[in-house]
């Protein structure tokens, strides 16, 4: 009998990706401005499907979380950069 294949890792949607970013932010309490941003773009995004502004935002905010991560910062690990990455590619 054949083995299964292993069920693949469930990939962030840019929906999940955003509120992920924000909690992140949130819990580190930086970046203020940035956080009305991506909730802002993320309002719209939901409203009109057009991901643009929020795929900027994102972008803007993985340059933060890749700057906490050479930090060392708690809790923003290669995985879960990875994993915003593989979102909004």
């Amino acid at each position: 009998m054949a083995k299964k294949a292993a069920p693949k890792a469930k990939s962030l949607t840019i929906d999940a990706a955003s509120e992920a970013i924000l909690d992140k932010l949130r819990s580190l309490n930086i970046e203020h401005q940035l956080q009305s941003d991506l909730e802002w773009c993320l309002g719209s995004y939901r409203y009109d499907g057009n991901p643009v502004g929020l795929i900027d935002a994102i972008n803007r905010a993985l340059t933060v979380l890749k700057a906490e991560q050479a930090k060392k910062t708690k809790g923003v690990t290669a995985a879960f950069i990875t994993g915003i990455t593989k979102a909004i590619a």
